[in-house]
């Protein structure tokens, strides 16, 4: 096995570690950003419908005319911060906000299985105030953030108590069956937004490539400058020193000395070549003056 074969195998075998590593990290650096990234976007859609509800009960419902016999659902916070989600899905129609329930007044709030399971935990573990994880969706995986929806203001029952007590206005919209029999303190729902991972995850992916890539590209050009190296600077002259060695070692004291240039190994060794060549071809001639 040559000296460069040996260099080369040992230099493959560093790449591959050093590859397979900065591999392992970078990739899991970058979908951890891509996941946070996701997270953070679902973060300011739930601040964003909280601010909704907040402004219809501060700004709009004060101001709304109330007519008898006359149910406005613009008064509702939810119905404000679910239209206000709904506008923003024209232009994002992966990115979701429901404030789902299990028993609601309006029938498009009704919770489906896996947002029911999400207020069955929140039922289950009252001191548990966020839940966040991720779901296969048609379009791809999507991240969800849930936040509980929890009756803490006594007024709220006054129209969810039950159909006789509820304004005849909202039973005449919404029914005698749906969102009645809330309890002070119940957790009735959750608040549920979800934000697709794919264009995150693609931009993580994409981002990998390159880097590898060009982690690639760089290794093979080192590569390729230290082959030349070694050929260079040890490979050509190391067979120059043997091919000298076999001449002399047949007798041929007529070859050139080697070249001694410089203050490296190999230099040192060319001198020495040159010095025992020297001190060979002396003692032959003594032993041919005898």
């Amino acid at each position: 096995m040559g000296l460069r074969l040996k260099f080369n195998l040992v230099l493959l075998v560093m790449f591959s570690l050093g590859l397979g590593t900065s591999a392992y990290i970078s990739y899991e650096l970058l979908q951890r950003n891509a996941r946070d990234e996701v997270q953070r976007s679902a973060g300011l859609m739930m601040e964003a419908a909280l601010s909704m509800r907040a402004y219809t009960v501060g700004q709009v419902r004060p101001h709304l005319r109330v007519v008898e016999d006359e149910f406005l659902p613009q008064s509702v916070p939810a119905f404000g911060a679910t239209e206000i989600m709904n506008q923003m899905r024209k232009t994002h129609p992966d990115y979701t906000y429901k404030e789902a329930a299990l028993n609601p007044t309006n029938p498009r709030n009704r919770a489906t299985e896996w947002e029911a399971d999400i207020i069955n935990e929140f039922r289950n573990f009252s001191e548990r105030k966020e839940l966040a994880g991720t779901r296969p969706t048609p379009s791809g995986p999507s991240m969800f953030l849930a936040r509980p929806l929890q009756i803490k203001d006594g007024a709220c029952l006054v129209c969810h108590t039950n159909a006789n007590t509820a304004p005849p206005a909202m039973v005449k919209v919404y029914g005698m069956n749906n969102g009645y029999g809330w309890k002070l303190g119940e957790v009735i729902g959750a608040q549920i937004v979800s934000v697709p991972m794919t264009v995150p995850i693609e931009k993580a992916n994409h981002a990998f490539y390159v880097f590898m890539g060009s982690l690639a590209a760089v290794f093979v050009t080192v590569f390729i400058i230290l082959n030349a190296m070694l050929s260079l600077l040890i490979v050509r002259p190391m067979r120059t020193m043997a091919a000298a060695a076999d001449r002399i070692s047949v007798g041929a004291l007529d070859i050139p000395e080697l070249a001694e240039s410089g203050k490296d190994e190999v230099a040192l060794l060319a001198k020495s070549f040159n010095r025992m060549r020297r001190s060979l071809e002396k003692a032959l001639r003594l032993i041919d003056e005898k």
